[in-house]
């Protein structure tokens, strides 16, 4: 749930070897992947035709779960050696399927640039039992859980952390549109997405936070059935959320034509993020030989700095929060322990490209006659 990069966990593996992909590597001789795991969705297309494209689709097919789905944090890229491949089979039935980290969302992609430059049918139907479990993993008021099959405790909430929904809702969207990438997506399947979209936004308007009468932005995660702001981990705060609020934001510009609603949701959420932002501070890491990792995290005055905002913001005040382990709220990022201080993304320039650019382009197209809301600063009354 943390953090934006994927992870580098390789769990024991595979399935048996499908006819024409390559050869396992021999037990012992872990071979480092050309292209890595993290960057297999930014390569150009002709290369998902490739052998090594193909080696990973093999690999991403042996992972997938019985239910559709994929766990997180697998570098899905390293080869595999035969004694790894035939372990994977009994993980099928793991309830571990997710959509954080960008898990389940990246493989279901990734299968569908495969299956294009190839046309191997096999690629097709895994892409399709990963967009059917997305769809049955949807709340029916909108929402996506965190893991699906269910688990207790905060991964239960609809969660934006990390950009989850967003990317479901996103790979549905272009799915419903009928991007190029997804020609191959049956009928039944595009209109369940294109519905799917109209419940996640319903609930993206309802999540959205009001303070005082104002609409403002959303939480990382919120309740699932009352859809009030939830905390999660002990340093995760029920809060207004600086990062997952931008893309929440670029999301619902993606819409055409967008209603009243959305265009007041979009404007009230740009209003904040103006009222937020955090300047003439800089976060950099100062050198320190004495600690472990050589280094401490701090936010030191800098005039030039362009401006940043927090990860959280007290709700009720529209103060920045920071957070340690013991899930004691305090007001600067020097006051919690270095483990967390440095572990994590307190801070964010997310919003910058969107006030600057992203939305007076949207608005110009959109919105030209509407006035965006004033949002108050922090300690206005």
């Amino acid at each position: 749930m943390q953090g934006f990069p994927f992870g580098a966990i390789v769990t024991a593996a595979c399935l048996l070897a499908v006819p024409g992909s390559p050869a396992p590597v021999a037990a012992g001789e872990r071979q480092a992947a050309p292209v890595p795991w993290n960057r297999s969705l930014r390569q150009k297309p002709d290369w998902y035709g490739s052998g090594e494209a193909i080696r990973i689709g093999e690999n991403v097919l042996r992972y997938q779960h019985e239910n559709g789905g994929w766990p997180k944090n697998i570098d899905m890229a390293i080869p595999l050696s035969a004694e790894e491949q035939a372990a994977l089979p009994r993980r099928k039935k793991e309830a571990d399927s997710t959509i954080d980290n960008g898990a389940t969302v990246t493989q279901t992609e990734y299968l569908a640039r495969v299956f294009n430059a190839t046309r191997h049918d096999r690629f097709r139907q895994g892409f399709l039992r990963g967009l059917d479990y997305l769809l049955a993993a949807q709340y029916p008021n909108g929402g996506w859980p965190q893991y699906y099959p269910l688990r207790r405790g905060y991964h239960r909430h609809i969660t934006f952390n990390d950009d989850a929904m967003v990317g479901v809702m996103k790979l549905l969207h272009d799915v419903a549109r009928r991007k190029p990438g997804y020609a191959f997506v049956d009928e039944g399947r595009r209109a369940r997405s294109e519905k799917a979209v109209e419940r996640g936004v319903a609930c993206i308007l309802r999540c959205q936070i009001v303070v005082r009468g104002r609409r403002t932005v959303w939480c990382a995660q919120h309740d699932e059935k009352t859809l009030a702001p939830a905390p999660a981990r002990a340093y995760e705060k029920a809060s207004l959320s600086g990062y997952e609020s931008a893309n929440i934001v670029r999301f619902l510009m993606r819409i055409d034509r967008p209603g009243p609603e959305v265009i007041q949701a979009i404007q009230a959420a740009v209003a904040w993020f103006e009222a937020a932002k955090q300047t003439g501070i800089r976060v950099v890491n100062k050198p320190d030989a004495a600690l472990p990792d050589g280094s401490d995290r701090q936010v030191v005055e800098d005039p030039t700095a362009p401006p940043l905002w927090a990860r959280f913001y007290e709700i009720d005040t529209g103060r920045p929060i920071f957070c340690g382990r013991d899930g004691m709220v305090k007001y600067r990022l020097s006051e919690i322990e270095r483990e967390r201080r440095t572990g994590y993304a307190w801070y964010t320039d997310a919003p910058a490209r969107l006030l600057s650019s992203e939305y007076p382009a949207w608005r110009k197209r959109w919105a030209p006659q509407e006035k965006a809301p004033r949002q108050q600063s922090a300690g206005e009354n």
